[in-house]
């Protein structure tokens, strides 16, 4: 039996106590609409696992009861204790919330053991206060109104308690027709009935909008391409490598904050949470056009940080506490100063690798700041486990070590959002784990309990072998939409020979025969999960025979691009090679004639001759019919790139709106008509 995070302080003792079919959940009189919600997921999960549907009641007194959930004044802040002994079960907690949370403990242990529940005493608090999850509902992908609400589930079932969802363009503000036309853009609605929905579970729905940099599709429109740095944006082509690395607004000019400011007055009122996220990340472009007179003026950095600081002082102004991200601000850290002293730094790395530098250099200045690890599903086709538990372990030892107030474990969508939001769940459990209890597990033995926990697996292999499945990447999303973007750079043939040599192209066969034989042992494995989650082994099935088939055509372009690239250099080489052959048959023939006539054997010269024609017709067969098999296959590659494309939309439209699935299919369809051309 495992519970997720780990508690920090778990005994147990003799017995076991069953619950009766007939018993009630009781409630404190002093506990409020949160308590009542986890008595009613309590409820819930014991008529899903066992078959029966537990009564709950109020009372002033718990006594004697058979589960009672109750306030304890001694408790500490979002903590609880739960004991189960062979007569009842008794939650208890200082704040509602705490209550909850020994709920959802208690969840995980009616869902592994069913009725029969092992007696234990659990003493449980969070490590730290803020535990969040940042979701990107932008660069690809918007979910469907009840997939975010999952999302908001799973978030809390592991004791996470803060949510976000980026955004860009993909919420419906007033004037963004243009700019949603071709999208199907989140509402004020969709807003606020999540807002209401998170609120229920304990969950604070904070809103987060792209306020300074990261504004492409709105600033390549014609409403709003006068507010972009650089003049002209909305002539250039749409790329993803484009999307993510320009479009600044064009701080220069005042219609540019009252844009800004219009927007976030817009957006503000539909959310509870205290906090606003104006992300403000990654402004490349800031004082290379329009602003470059100004940024010359009062230096980049000092110009970044008056923004930044601007913007933060209107959100304050509305009620809320501004985060930001760090990435710009990193460089001169001593500029914290100059920002409101309760702004909050989002100091984020991604890096399995990842440093303590950055967390230390905030800390020296006396930043508030929360650390960002990542789930590693950006730009791949299945989230890379390994480097996701290595990069939020890091982070999270040095949220401790330099006082951070919160984690905020990251899902992003970079080009096109190609994972299925199902596969950043192990990565989301890393953060909700770490978060909660520093001193954690070792990877597999946490894959084993996620394993177990998230998705009932008698055999506690899920998570471990999605893990490898992961790793069989030759050609990542991120390295096939570089190839076909580099179409437009100024020497493509030498942009995508890079490509190339940066890719595992000579490991492909390899990874193959691995996907064939993991994709094999996930099929077997999917009737020992719970049934409620055994989708997900289709999820990853589909996911991994595109992964499969790309690094197929991989290996095709591997030989093709190195070709071209050899071909101009070697062509004289190969002219003089074939006459330097053709001479040498020639005076082979020639002195083998004079041989043969020389003992009288002229007959052995025509003889080898016709055995020599006949070699070189057979090899001029086989030659041709290699080049029809190649041909064949570039065919048949092409048309299983599409057949399993379609399965993959299919998945895609169950839980997710249309938004940018017509740019993810524009990548799949390009390279089938890529392989069709070289057939």
């Amino acid at each position: 039996m495992y519970i997720l995070p780990k508690p920090q302080h778990l005994s147990e003792t003799a017995g076991v106590f069953t619950i009766p079919y007939c018993g009630e959940i009781t409630l404190d009189a002093d506990t409020a609409e949160l308590a009542y919600t986890a008595a009613k997921l309590l409820r819930d999960e014991v008529s899903v696992r066992l078959g029966f549907k537990l009564k709950i009641k109020r009372s002033f007194s718990t006594d004697g009861c058979v589960i009672a959930l109750k306030r304890d004044s001694d408790g500490c802040e979002q903590g609880y204790r739960l004991s189960i002994t062979r007569k009842n079960i008794c939650i208890t907690a200082k704040e509602d919330i705490g209550l909850l949370y020994g709920v959802q403990s208690l969840r995980q242990i009616i869902a592994q053991k069913g009725a029969a529940l092992p007696c234990l005493d659990i003493i449980d608090y969070p490590s730290i206060k803020n535990r969040g999850f940042f979701h990107d509902a932008t660069r690809g992908r918007v979910q469907k109104l009840f997939g975010y609400k999952q999302l908001a589930d799973t978030a809390a079932y592991y004791k996470l308690n803060q949510l976000q969802l980026y955004i860009e363009h993909t919420y419906l503000f007033k004037g963004f027709s243009e700019v949603c036309r071709d999208d199907t853009p989140l509402t004020a609605s969709d807003i606020m009935e999540l807002d209401d929905y998170c609120t229920s579970i304990g969950i604070d729905l904070i809103p987060s909008v792209a306020s300074f940099g990261h504004l492409d599709k709105v600033l390549k429109t014609r409403s709003f391409s006068p507010l972009c740095e650089l003049p002209d944006a909305e002539k250039e082509p749409f790329t993803f490598e484009g999307r993510m690395e320009h479009h600044t607004l064009d701080v220069s000019q005042e219609n540019s904050f009252a844009f800004i400011q219009k927007m976030l007055d817009e957006f503000i009122p539909l959310f509870r949470s205290k906090y606003f996220n104006i992300n403000g990340d990654e402004t490349f472009d800031l004082g290379k056009g329009k602003s470059k007179e100004l940024a010359e003026a009062m230096g980049i950095h000092e110009l970044y940080v008056s923004v930044i600081n601007r913007i933060c002082e209107f959100v304050k102004l509305r009620g809320k506490r501004p985060m930001f991200w760090g990435d710009i601000i990193i460089e001169s850290p001593e500029l914290m100063k100059k920002l409101p002293s309760d702004v909050i730094c989002l100091n984020w790395g991604y890096s399995d690798l990842e440093t303590e530098t950055n967390a230390k250099k905030m800390h020296d200045v006396g930043a508030v700041q929360y650390m960002c690890p990542g789930v590693q599903g950006w730009r791949r086709f299945i989230n890379r486990l390994d480097l996701a538990y290595e990069n939020i372990r890091r982070m999270c030892s040095y949220a401790e070590k330099y006082e951070a107030i919160g984690i905020l474990n990251t899902d992003w969508g970079d080009y096109g959002h190609i994972n299925d939001p199902d596969f950043s769940i192990p990565g989301l459990i890393y953060g909700a784990s770490f978060s909660w209890n520093f001193k954690q597990d070792e990877k597999e033995l946490l894959n084993k309990k996620i394993s177990a926990v998230e998705y009932l697996d008698e055999s506690e292999r899920i998570v471990s072998l999605v893990s490898e499945l992961a790793m069989q990447e030759g050609w990542t999303w991120g390295d096939a939409v570089r190839y076909m973007e580099a179409d437009l750079s100024s020497e493509p043939k030498k942009a995508k020979l890079e490509i190339i040599r940066e890719s595992s192209f000579m490991q492909c066969t390899e990874y193959n025969k691995r996907i064939d034989e993991l994709m094999e042992m996930l099929s077997n494995l999917s009737y020992s999960l719970d049934p409620l989650k055994r989708n997900v082994i289709y999820k990853y099935l589909v996911s991994a025979k595109l992964q499969k088939l790309f690094n197929l055509t991989l290996q095709i372009l591997s030989k093709r691009v190195y070709n071209e690239e050899q071909s101009d250099s070697n062509n004289c080489f190969e002219n003089q090679t074939k006459q330097c052959v053709d001479h040498s048959i020639e005076s082979y023939i020639d002195s083998r004639s004079k041989s043969c006539l020389a003992h009288n054997s002229k007959n052995k010269i025509v003889d080898q001759r016709n055995t020599e024609l006949k070699q070189e017709v057979k090899l001029g067969q086989e030659k041709k019919h290699a080049a029809e098999q190649k041909s064949t296959e570039e065919s048949e590659l092409a048309e299983a790139l599409e057949l399993a494309f379609l399965n993959y939309k299919d998945l895609w439209r169950e839980n997710n709106r249309e938004s940018e699935l017509y740019r993810v299919q524009a990548v799949v369809f390009y390279y089938a008509d890529l392989l069709r051309s070289l057939a």
